[in-house]
């Protein structure tokens, strides 16, 4: 019978420090994984150091290393969804350059999903080389996301797992610009399992996930999959609305009392004060579905491709 054939997804980013051990450690696991064949992805987001050539090189010397290369970095959300549109294996594999995420692990992957399992993804039982801050952060963001989001959502997981060609083929439906693949890999559903697994820190360079970027990522995450935010205004218009009548009759009551004339002007300063910031909130809420809708009316493609394998790519694959 033939042997499966298996994709590792590697999206990189300026990794040229980390890249050749992450290779070196990839090439040691496929030379001993011999129950599977496997094609190991590698793509290029627009590095500008030598990602690029250190990938060409690998790709000389071992044909079973393929590479995309874009025209200009578009962004880990957008390799990973190159990484599905060009993998030819039976099942797919992501995992980091940067060696945090162990590639030793991949066995284990492996074993699970050829008990049935569609979708194996690795669950970080500890995070090493991070901050308080960013793991706590972390922690908040999958917690308000779990409960805005009628989805169950994954805690403590990444990109780092093994998807079934069935997941890929769900995935490679979902062509959206404003993307966040951890909450896709939710929406879609099928048939899952946990793998629990230690983080490593990077073994070199820096982390390219600063915390503009991480925000930016988390509220793709919550309006790409939920319009709860958008209730809030329903929230707050309540309770806004008791309290104001609420001051109202108090204000009214004590004058009454204390025969002191209620000083207008202080209570109008802090209702307009109050008002303003709930309305500028609001609006900001509104403004970024109104941004993601006028994305998506653009209907533009996700990303272009300079080369493929270093053959020169005419993007229309892309423009589908």
């Amino acid at each position: 019978m033939a042997k499966k054939l298996i994709t590792i997804i590697i999206p990189a980013y300026n990794e040229e420090e980390a890249l050749p051990k992450c290779l070196q450690r990839i090439t040691k696991l496929i030379d001993k994984e011999t129950s599977h064949d496997f094609e190991v992805l590698l793509v290029d987001d627009g590095s500008k150091d030598k990602t690029v050539e250190i990938i060409k090189k690998k790709r000389q010397e071992d044909k079973r290393f393929s590479y995309v290369a874009f025209s200009r970095n578009f962004g880990k959300e957008i390799a990973i969804m190159a990484g599905l549109d060009y993998a030819k294996g039976d099942a797919v594999i992501f995992i980091d350059a940067d060696l945090q995420d162990p590639p030793e692990v991949i066995p284990e992957l492996i074993k699970y999903w050829e008990q049935g399992y569609d979708d194996v993804y690795a669950k970080r039982r500890s995070r090493k080389g991070e901050s308080w801050l960013k793991k706590w952060t972390s922690k908040m963001y999958y917690r308000v996301l779990q409960k805005m989001s009628s989805v169950e959502i994954q805690k403590d997981t990444g990109d780092f797992r093994l998807l079934d060609c069935r997941c890929v083929n769900a995935l490679k439906q979902m062509r959206e610009t404003s993307r966040n693949s951890k909450s896709m890999f939710s929406w879609i559903g099928y048939k899952k399992k946990e793998v629990l697994y230690d983080r490593d820190p990077r073994v070199a360079g820096k982390t390219k996930w600063k915390y503009g970027r991480l925000i930016d990522l988390a509220i793709d995450g919550i309006t790409s999959f939920t319009t709860s935010p958008l209730k809030v205004a329903t929230y707050i218009a309540i309770p806004t609305t008791i309290m104001f009548i609420g001051y109202f009759i108090y204000a009214i009551v004590k004058a009454i009392i204390t025969q002191i004339p209620v000083q207008a002007y202080q209570a109008i300063i802090l209702l307009i004060l109050f008002f303003a910031a709930v309305n500028i909130m609001l609006f900001g809420i509104v403004g970024e579905y109104l941004g993601r809708i006028f994305k998506e009316s653009k209907s533009r493609p996700l990303y272009f491709v300079d080369e493929y394998n270093g053959k020169k790519e005419t993007n229309e694959k892309e423009s589908k």
